[in-house]
Order: C-alpha cells, then structure tokens, then sequence
C-alpha cells in the first residue's frame, strides 16, 4: 500500500519530462517543458470529481505535497468539498488577522463626526498612536489579551497615570469596534488589564493658576498691545477656554454679548449648545484696540497664518519664569467669586461654562443668568484693573 501511494521520489520531481505522474492516492504532479511544476490533488466527492492546485515545485517538496495531499484527502472523505473548505478557513484566517493599528484606524474613522474637530486635533487618537500601537499595532487584535495590554501600558501607568487611562479608554473602544466587525476578541481584555495594573499612584495635575490677588498686577504688565499681550488680557477678563478666545471673530460680537458657537466649546461635536458671554467695559477696549490686528475676521491672528496658538501665550508666562499656565486664570476667576462674592453657586458655574444639575432640572431651566453674569463679570473687570476691590453682594438667581 505504501508503494501505491509513494510512485515518485525527489530527483524523479527534479529530472521528470514534461508530463502528468501519479504519486499514488489522487497525487499528481503536472510537469512542464520549462522544467518547473505544479502539484494536483484529485477527489472525488458525491460523485463529482475536483482538482486541487497544492502549489508549484518550487515552494512544495514531495514530501510537504503527500502531507497536504494526506490532509485534504481525509477532508473529502468526509463528504466536504477540499477547495471550499481551504478557502472557507483562508477567509476565517484572514479574519482573525486584522492588525490592531487597521482596526483602531477605522475606528477612529466611524467616530470622527462625533469629535471635535472631526478630531483633526488628534486628541483621541493620540494615546494610541503614541503609547498602545507602537507595541502592539502589528498583532492581530484577536490575538491581544489583558497580559498584552498590561505589559503595554505598565511602563506609563505610574508615571503618566492620566494618559495611561486615556490610552486605555481607547483600546476598549477599539476592541468593541472589532467585536461590532465580526472579529472574535475579547472584550473583557481592558478591564482585565486595567485589575492586573491595579490603581495609578500618580496624582492628576492640576494646571498651575494664579492666586486672584495677584493678578491685577500680571494684568497690568500686559501693556504693549501685542496680539500675545491683548489676547491673554481678553482671556483673564472672559474666564473662557484659550480655543473660543484665540478663534475669537468680530462678527461673533454684538453689543456687549459675544457668542461662542456651540462647536467650538469644550465637549462632543454637535453636543453643546453656544455660549453668550458678558463682555465688560474693559473687555470691549481691548476688543477695539485688538482689531487693529484683525485678519480674516479674527482678531489675534498669528504672524504667519491663521491664529496664535495655545503654546504661544503659554510661553510667553514661562519666559517671564512664571509657573502658570493661561487656563490656570478660569481657576483664578472661580476661586475670585468663591471667595470675594456671595454670587449663587449656578451663576459662578455658569461664569465659566460649567453645567450643573441633572439633566431634567436643564431640560426646564431656560436662562443662562446672562444680566447676573454680567453684573460680577463687570466688577471681575474692575479688580484686575485695579480700579475696585469691592466684596459683590448678589441676591440668589432664579431659574
């Protein structure tokens, strides 16, 4: 029996003439005039017979083709189609192989109407990219498991514990995207990952802010009516976040109101709604000595194009040695009217743009305490000009 299924022998494979030998079993090796060749298994299945390519000569001995042949041989026996069933398990190979970085760029994708921005900052995408895919991009996401993940992220999660969360976060993500795919993962692999890391020992930074007492005098040193200058000045007197300040545009302002459009407040894109604010007397001068500089429509336009970054006036503050950042003023104000007003805890939030209450209480308050706001934003204005001092007395607002 041996001898009926091994007809052929390696230097019979090498020096055979161009034709068709049988290695025995339905083996067959299809010989041609330029000296190479290709191996053919023949079944027979329900009757019908089929021909199946095992690959050339080249890339499969004689031996490796009798293991396939032995291998598919067994498949048909069994009733099954031998080339279906090799292409069925290519296709289910195939798809257990999607690289983890191909399945969190398309993820990325599917999210990018809900961010803001369409997430052109980056922000979401950013601590994979930088501290998942590096290590595990290039492994099939099938194949990642909380071991995987917790090797990844241990290096960082002490040390940058905030990141590491995100970046965790992420990958979760990730993997339900896979698993909404079709791809077997395991979606417990995070939280698996996150109780073998245990909890983060780093404290979250806050961002460095100046006490309110001494601001009146920073304040004062922003004189020489540079974009820098003027932009950091508007920033302390609207308590906003430096994006809306430094995308600021004339036709936004009317009046003494100007209005944040809702996508270019902090949150999802599409998710919240614009946002007045109150602009002081102080804050209407520097409006109008800043439209000097005005390109485009914005008002603190950078030397090239476009508008002054973030950076730029953060190190402006660092150049003077000092250790607070511009975001550290909305601290700055708030701790202000904690402190030197009796103005409701609503109205100071909503100062800055902070929402409070449940969602039901929002869903039936209609104000946005504007004419309240207006009152303390206009004595804010006088202590950092040094012109008042006074302690503001607010009667509870309304909702």
């Amino acid at each position: 029996m041996a001898r009926e299924l091994h007809k052929l022998t390696a230097v019979k494979v090498k020096t055979a003439e161009p034709g068709k030998y049988s290695d025995g079993g339905g083996l067959w090796l299809f010989k041609r005039p330029d000296g190479g060749g290709q191996w053919i298994l023949r079944t027979v299945v329900h009757g019908r017979r089929h021909e199946m390519g095992l690959g050339s000569i080249s890339d499969v001995s004689l031996a490796e083709a009798r293991k396939h042949a032995t291998k598919w041989r067994a498949v048909a026996l069994s009733g099954v189609n031998p080339i279906r069933e090799r292409e069925r398990q290519r296709r289910e190979a195939e798809k257990q192989l999607h690289l983890l970085k191909d399945v969190a760029q398309d993820a990325f994708e599917a999210r990018k109407a809900d961010l803001k921005g369409d997430g052109a900052a980056g922000r979401w995408f950013s601590p994979l990219a930088l501290h998942v895919l590096p290590k595990l991009g290039k492994t099939p996401v099938a194949e990642i498991d909380q071991v995987d993940i917790r090797d990844t992220l241990k290096p960082i999660w002490d040390a940058k514990g905030e990141t590491a969360g995100k970046a965790l976060n992420r990958l979760s993500i990730v993997m339900r995207h896979a698993a909404a795919l079709g791809l077997d993962v395991d979606l417990q692999a995070c939280d698996k990952a996150k109780a073998l890391l245990g909890r983060t020992r780093q404290e979250r930074a806050h961002i460095p802010a100046m006490v309110w007492q001494d601001v009146p005098a920073f304040y004062a040193s922003l004189s020489d009516g540079s974009v820098t200058h003027l932009a950091l000045r508007l920033l302390i007197l609207t308590g906003v976040r430096s994006a809306p300040l430094r995308f600021m545009r004339l036709d936004q302002i009317e009046g003494d109101v100007w209005t944040i459009p809702g996508e270019a407040m902090k949150g999802r894109k599409g998710q919240t709604e614009a946002f007045r604010v109150p602009l002081s007397t102080e804050a209407l001068a520097v409006i109008e000595e800043a439209k000097r500089h005005e390109r485009g429509g914005f008002l603190f336009p950078s030397v090239r194009k476009g508008v002054i970054s973030d950076a730029t006036m953060s190190r402006f503050m660092e150049r003077k040695g000092m250790a607070e950042r511009p975001h550290g003023f909305r601290t700055s104000l708030r701790t202000w009217l904690a402190e030197a007003t009796d103005a409701p805890h609503e109205v100071a939030e909503a100062c800055l743009a902070h929402v409070t209450g449940t969602k039901v209480t929002n869903a039936y308050r209609r104000t946005d305490w504007i004419e309240q706001r207006r009152i303390l934003m206009e004595r804010w204005a006088g202590h950092v000009t040094g012109k008042s001092g006074n302690v503001v007395k607010m009667v509870a607002a309304n909702g």
